[in-house]
């Protein structure tokens, strides 16, 4: 049995308690569409500025779907730099431990072939998808999961519309999910084209404009350059998974939750750094 313990709680550990997740939802509304969920995508960075979206991607699948197993699809932060899959075990969460399904793990791994590696070791600094997992204990308690990084390659588009191929055949209640933050502005990350002040946060909130319509009209093929031509996706092989995945079973556009930066939730005198966050279901 592999047990993955927690190695990122600096980015949830202050935020990470039930009362605290139903304090983000509180006001939430849920949309009529889509009526069933096949897919989300949430971001991952400290549960202060991106919790809120999170959150709301989760409550919205609780509203509407029963989940046996949600397949993962986390972005890559450390090599390796490919495909890997955390097939069995589980991951230690604040609000108790999550199963991995075994079961669905190994039929994706013969189903992706060489496009994906059985390789828990792959997960044991990634954040991405631990972030996640809070959530998932609290709205979901009994399901179980399948943890997977994706490379931000042209291979991703082709690996999530066979998981997708998977989750039709399969007689278990699936969903995907996963994990990009958007755009990084600011010279603490290498990224400021526009400078500072109000101008640049529009020019960035553009930048993400762009990133989002792509993912919402289901154009998997698209993501992967462009986050390569304009930065906005820190997870693009993930999120081009999810929605080739979503294509695969059947959604034809998606519906945009919430965005937001980190800037709006943490405002400075001026604008001269921020990353975006966007939830999604499809």
């Amino acid at each position: 049995m592999t047990v993955r313990q927690p190695v990122a709680q600096h980015f949830y550990a202050d935020e990470c308690s039930k009362e605290r997740i139903e304090e983000y939802v509180r006001d939430f509304r849920v949309p009529e569409a889509p009526r069933h969920i096949v897919a989300g995508v949430v971001p991952h960075a400290g549960w202060f500025f991106s919790g809120r979206v999170a959150a709301k991607v989760f409550k919205c699948i609780k509203e509407k779907n029963q989940v046996d197993t949600f397949i993962l699809l986390g972005a890559i932060h450390s090599l390796p730099e490919r495909n890997s899959l955390f097939s069995r075990g589980s991951w230690v969460t604040p609000f108790g431990s999550i199963e991995v399904d075994a079961e669905a793990a190994s039929i994706l791994l013969e189903a992706a072939g060489e496009d994906l590696a059985d390789d828990p070791e792959a997960h044991a600094r990634e954040h991405s998808l631990e972030v996640q997992m809070p959530f998932l204990r609290y709205f979901f308690p009994a399901a179980k999961i399948v943890p997977i990084r994706i490379s931000p390659d042209n291979k991703a588009g082709r690996l999530g519309h066979r998981i997708g191929e998977v989750i039709a055949r399969s007689k278990k209640k699936i969903v995907v999910i996963g994990s990009t933050d958007l755009t990084h502005y600011g010279d603490d990350y290498g990224f400021a084209p526009a400078g500072r002040g109000r101008k640049a946060l529009e020019w960035m909130e553009d930048n993400d404009s762009r990133m989002i319509k792509l993912a919402l009209n289901l154009e998997s093929e698209a993501i992967v350059e462009e986050a390569r031509s304009h930065y906005n996706s820190c997870g693009s092989g993930a999120l081009a998974a999810t929605i080739a995945a979503a294509g695969a079973l059947g959604a034809k556009k998606g519906v945009l939750l919430e965005y937001t930066t980190s800037f709006n939730v943490s405002p400075e005198p001026e604008f001269y750094r921020a990353v975006g966050y966007a939830g999604m279901v499809f």
